[in-house]
């Protein structure tokens, strides 16, 4: 089924776009909630009337990422997580992260279109993050990742062992003693503790 998009829509096209959909996904999804109308003359015709619209709404996006392009360029995003001595991260800088930390910043970005190298980083160092904008436009966000710094007091505690979690002490297991004198020692505090009468 041919349709004519009335807005942006995620995965389909935007606004004035002319597409073809499943016959179902039209008539269950999009014409009830007004997302597309039908093709046909009358609303191509619509379609005709609004083009200088929709050039102007398509051009105002192109303006807005331009912008925020060169906002994301000249913010240097740091990002601070723990890690062991060999620079190796103690979990990963993933799309969402690095959507967090930039929402932080007061830039709001999908976190679908930001491109992390090797979909996660998991080492300290400097890296290139591609952020997909308006139509073809990209931004390019450098991204340096560091290691969290301990402080001396936290050093303290761990090289004290208090910071440490208490392991569970394992249980003694007696053994037979081996000589005669050893078990007779055995048999007379067995006695003692009332073990034995």
């Amino acid at each position: 089924m041919k349709v004519i998009l009335n807005q942006d829509i995620e995965n389909l096209g935007e606004i004035g776009d002319i597409k073809e959909v499943a016959p179902g996904y039209a008539r269950n999804y999009l014409l009830p909630k007004k997302l597309v109308m039908v093709y046909n003359e009358k609303t191509a015709g619509m379609l005709q009337k609004r083009q200088a619209e929709i050039l102007a709404i398509k051009e105002q996006k192109r303006l807005a990422s331009r912008s925020l392009k060169e906002k994301i360029e000249a913010e240097a995003l740091v990002i601070t997580m723990p890690a062991g001595n060999n620079g190796k991260l103690y979990g990963a800088v993933t799309n969402h992260s690095v959507a967090d930390e930039l929402l932080k910043k007061g830039i709001e970005i999908d976190r679908k279109k930001i491109e992390v190298p090797g979909r996660s980083i998991k080492s300290v160092g400097n890296y290139k993050v591609v952020i997909h904008l308006y139509e073809k436009e990209e931004a390019i966000l450098k991204c340096a990742v560091e290691a969290q710094v301990v402080t001396s007091s936290e050093e303290k505690k761990s090289e004290d062992g208090e910071a440490r979690k208490p392991r569970a002490r394992r249980q003694r297991v007696e053994t037979e003693p081996a000589t005669a004198e050893e078990q007779a020692a055995a048999f007379e505090a067995a006695v003692n503790r009332g073990q034995l009468n």
